[in-house]
């Protein structure tokens, strides 16, 4: 007799946004970034359901940096849910980012109905075949009984191998789609990537490369970071020497503050290097490409990495060890152990260092402690990274803002520093603070996000400053104010310029409204703010944000708007224009005569002549 009960459960049915729903719960996903709309609000709502933590966003990019920051803290993809057309475009930047970045991340698409394709649908666009330039894996699944395969192979594709975006497109028409629960594949949980070594022999010639080194130089990128490989390479630095240097995002795998890191040396040590062994850091703009003249002609590379295609890019590596980064590590590490060894500590090499250190730290605390106002960046920085919380998120975006403050802003802790990245993405700041403070509020409570960002960064995500107060997260938002995009003016300059006429043909591209009261955007939304404009407010401010634990707050710092990572001065172009605006001349508009020296990513160059 047929059991009624197995013929009541194979015609239960289930909508597919529930499926869509229950399959990334299968797959361990946490958290969902997004903005809901048509058609994808049943999938957040579903997922809720689920105990997925889904958090609206204000922008797209915004969401997908967040789910992407997500992938890389947590090692399981973050989910960023857009609608169709103009939402998945929004969310392209951030698929792109996370691409570079080798992070995980999943996008899942709303599409318009399949019955109304290449008729001019609402938003149509060509969804899947747009992702595929920015991710590892793009598909629509084929039914809905397919999304759990399909979602599953999204999953495994971004964390396996080198890690990446992956996108999976949703028609609106399977959202609210009714089909039996029997129909729907199942598909378990995909589990964690193989951990894979480098051939023995490999390891045995690094290890022979390394002891016979006469300056030898250890990298750290934020590959280690991702791999777990901070205990082994703590070990592997301690045990035997080394100097190091850490990329942006590979700072506190080993703590920025261990006598063996020649970080304030970086110049030096990169030039000089005769065996440099990369530990997931590619040489890529970030590290000079790995040419000379930043190094020796004739340096031996060392090449630790996951991607086989990454072994041998720009340069020919002396050795190289494919494989998980603390995998290896720990192999290196039992090759010397077999033969007692240790680099000499009181080499020619470490007295060079520790030299160039000593005066690079000593000119850096120079120009901290000068008492002149407006404060430039190295006052600013000093002042925060006496008050900042060991075990802090540090996020940090801008031109100056982020090259300057990795230099100060100490790292003690292994994946706490977020910037903009080997993309060089601007915009990534309230994202990659919000996924943070997501993960610190469920793993470690009571850990707060600072999040330091120069006044043109801000601009790109500020409106993100309402999720952060609907979320109510542990972030501290410092705006390092210069009324420009790497440089601006102050507001005598400012006034002098806009008795022009045509304010868009005369006032210089890289100008912001000075004295821009970005902490308002805080205070709009019930956070606390301050305007600073001495390291005495500076101080008072920032230890009142992290004695009040219950709400975020922003620190709007005002500093020299011609501030620069080089000497720095308090000089402005007013009086120049003030001259100039008693008689201009009829035939041609007048600007401040100064052409500012622009620093970036540790390149100076002229930006333009101010004179047009």
């Amino acid at each position: 007799m047929p059991d009624s009960n197995f013929a009541e459960r194979s015609e239960e049915q289930v909508s597919g946004a529930k499926v869509i729903a229950q399959a990334l719960k299968t797959q361990d996903v946490e958290y969902v970034f997004g903005i809901v709309g048509i058609p994808v609000t049943e999938i957040a709502i579903a997922a809720q359901q689920l105990g997925i933590k889904y958090i609206g966003m204000r922008n797209e990019q915004a969401a997908c940096y967040a789910a992407s920051a997500i992938g890389y803290l947590t090692g399981r993809p973050g989910v960023c849910l857009v609608v169709s057309g103009p939402g998945l475009i929004h969310a392209l930047g951030g698929m792109a980012n996370a691409n570079v970045n080798c992070w995980p991340l999943l996008v899942i698409g709303g599409s318009p109905e399949r019955n109304q394709e290449t008729m001019g649908a609402f938003q149509e666009f060509p969804q899947v075949e747009a992702c595929r330039l920015y991710t590892k894996f793009s598909a629509r699944p084929s039914s809905i009984e397919a999304v759990p395969f399909v979602i599953e192979k999204a999953v495994r594709s971004s964390i396996y191998g080198r890690p990446g975006a992956c996108y999976v497109d949703i028609p609106a028409d399977f959202v609210n789609l009714q089909v039996n629960v029997s129909s729907i594949k199942h598909v378990e949980r995909c589990m964690s990537p193989p951990i894979s070594m480098a051939e023995t022999s490999a390891v045995c010639t690094a290890a022979s490369v390394i002891k016979n080194a006469k300056q030898p130089l250890l990298i750290i990128g934020k590959g280690a970071a991702y791999a777990h490989a901070e205990e082994s390479i703590q070990k592997l630095v301690e045990q035997y020497k080394l100097p190091f240097l850490p990329t942006p995002m590979g700072k506190g795998v080993v703590p920025d503050n261990h006598p063996y890191c020649v970080g304030a040396a970086r110049s030096r040590a990169l030039q000089f290097a005769d065996v440099i062994v990369l530990f997931g850091a590619r040489l890529n703009w970030i590290l000079h490409f790995g040419l000379p003249p930043r190094y020796q002609p004739d340096v031996k590379f060392i090449q630790v990495d996951i991607c086989a295609e990454e072994l041998g890019n720009n340069v020919k590596p002396a050795v190289t060890l494919l494989g998980d980064i603390n995998a290896v590590t720990k192999q290196l590490l039992e090759e010397f152990d077999k033969t007692p060894w240790q680099y000499p500590p009181e080499s020619k090499w470490w007295k060079t260092l520790r030299e160039k250190m000593k005066s690079n730290e000593a000119a850096s605390k120079e120009l901290a402690s000068r008492e002149s106002l407006p404060m430039n960046y190295y006052t600013v920085f000093y002042h925060v990274q006496e008050q900042l919380p060991r075990d802090c998120f540090v996020v940090s975006e801008g031109a100056n803002t982020m090259d300057i403050g990795r230099t100060v802003l100490q790292n003690y802790l292994p994946r706490h520093r977020l910037d903009a990245g080997t993309f060089g993405t601007m915009g990534v700041g309230l994202g990659f603070a919000i996924a943070a403070a997501m993960v610190a509020k469920d793993r470690s409570p009571g850990q707060r996000v600072i999040c330091v960002e120069g006044d043109s960064a801000f601009g790109f995500s500020g409106m993100e400053v309402e999720t952060i107060c609907r979320y109510n997260l542990p972030i501290i938002l410092l705006v390092v104010n210069n009324n420009g995009i790497y440089q601006g003016f102050d507001t005598d300059t400012w006034k002098e310029m806009l008795k022009f006429q045509d304010a868009a043909s005369v006032v210089p591209p890289m100008c912001l409204l000075p004295n821009s009261h970005y902490e308002q955007v805080m205070t709009a939304f019930g956070g606390k703010g301050y305007f600073v404009k001495t390291p005495e407010e500076l101080q008072k401010s920032l230890r009142q944000s992290l004695a009040d634990t219950a709400k975020p707050s922003l620190i709007n710092i005002m500093i020299e708007p011609q501030a620069t990572r080089k000497t720095q001065v308090n000089t402005v172009a007013k009086q120049k224009a003030r001259n100039a605006s008693a008689s201009p001349s009829p035939s041609k508009k007048y600007l401040p005569n100064r052409t500012p020296s622009i620093v970036h990513r540790g390149l100076s160059k002229p930006f333009l002549s101010l004179a047009v």
